[in-house]
């Protein structure tokens, strides 16, 4: 078992008795870019996993080791800042928030390993964020909510790993519930469970293998036009201060304004939070099918109007639409790579699988790497 491992490792390095605590990645069934634009998400967390072992040492350092790349780090606690070790940023980024609410963080040990692929968009890095910042929590007694701890691990990625990240991630990964999905509303944070049947399909991953190197750069660049767009219509309609309260109307009067790119990556946020309100429905309906319709049609707004897609990914939902028992196809996450998330009916899921990675594999000539999930509970402390 990794979380035992990752337990030993810690007692070998440090020499005294950890707390484990467990933070799920997640997927997101439908709603994508659409956090950061102040509109719905139906995120779930899953049981690809990020395991800390996390234990104060009496000093003012912090000790840091990755089990999976074997590197460690050290640093003041005092001191922490953005530096040249990438993975101890998100971490760094963490205790940097807990300083900024006025909180003096102790010197701190943590062993931290998972099975989280990385660059294949589940969230590894929220997770990451968000188990040290339970641990934290924990440890100096500080009783913060989760919300809270949510919010500082998405400021941790703003400005230590500098990816401007909506909350969905840090959210799905502390607030998950088994067998549960979650839809938030971005701008409220109100949210609902909403029962995700896995005996009736599952959730199947599958990993393009390609990361393409545009994704932060593009995904802050998609910020900056959906807040072109905003501008634009902000100035005929007072009352719209994000793309959340725009309507299709609205979008499309002030089409010549926008220009091409703007107005298309406005029509493709405002049309996936109808999607996303129109999937809860069918959920609750249990209506998988017409479920699967709006992932498939969320996929082609990706493509087509929101240009974060990439050939790969395309490639994916196009064999995946083809097979017997899928539901529906769409790529997740950021994009220019990372996965598609697939609704496969239980008993198809094996063919599906099969048919995919030789299909993939003849039109590409890529290897396919699939995972089944299941959606698990949030972060917490484990024995």
């Amino acid at each position: 078992m990794l979380q035992q491992s990752i337990a030993k490792s810690f007692q070998e390095r440090f020499d005294h008795s950890p707390l484990l605590v467990r933070a799920p990645g997640r997927v997101n069934l439908i709603g994508e870019h659409t956090d950061y634009n102040e509109g719905f998400v139906l995120p779930g967390a899953i049981d690809k996993e990020i395991y800390f072992a996390v234990g104060l040492n009496g000093t003012s350092k912090l000790r840091l080791y990755a089990y999976d790349l074997e590197q460690d780090y050290e640093a003041e606690v005092a001191d922490v800042s953005k530096g040249k070790t990438m993975w101890a940023n998100y971490l760094k980024g963490v205790v940097a928030q807990f300083q900024k609410r006025g909180l003096t963080v102790p010197g701190f040990d943590c062993v931290f390993g998972g099975t989280i692929p990385i660059g294949a968009g589940l969230s590894s890095s929220a997770a990451v964020e968000c188990g040290l910042a339970f641990a934290l929590d924990h440890l100096m007694d500080t009783q913060l909510d989760r919300m809270t701890l949510a919010h500082m691990a998405q400021k941790a990625e703003h400005e230590f790993a500098g990816v401007k990240s909506g909350l969905m991630d840090q959210f799905a990964s502390l607030f998950g519930k088994p067998g549960q999905v979650v839809r938030l509303d971005c701008r409220s944070l109100d949210y609902e469970y909403l029962p995700f049947d896995t005996e009736a399909c599952r959730i199947v991953l599958c990993n393009s293998g390609v990361k393409h190197s545009l994704a932060s750069s593009e995904y802050n660049l998609r910020r900056q036009e959906c807040e072109q767009g905003v501008a634009i219509l902000k100035k005929y309609y007072p009352e719209i201060n994000s793309l959340r309260d725009a309507t299709l109307p609205q979008v499309n009067e002030h089409r010549d304004e926008m220009g091409d790119v703007v107005y298309r990556r406005c029509l493709y946020v405002v049309q996936e939070n109808f999607r996303v309100e129109a999937a809860c429905q069918h959920l609750k309906d249990g209506d998988l099918k017409a479920f699967g319709q709006e992932m498939y049609a969320s996929h082609a707004g990706l493509r087509d109007d929101y240009e974060v897609s990439c050939r790969e990914l395309d490639v994916l939902v196009q064999i995946a639409k083809a097979l017997p028992g899928v539901y529906g196809s769409r790529m997740m996450g950021g994009g220019f790579g990372g996965c598609t998330i697939n609704l496969v009916a239980t008993e198809h899921v094996d063919n599906f699988v099969q048919k995919a990675s030789e299909e993939y594999h003849r039109y590409l000539n890529l290897p396919l790497e699939t995972y089944q999930t299941t959606i698990v509970g949030g972060v917490e402390i484990i024995d």
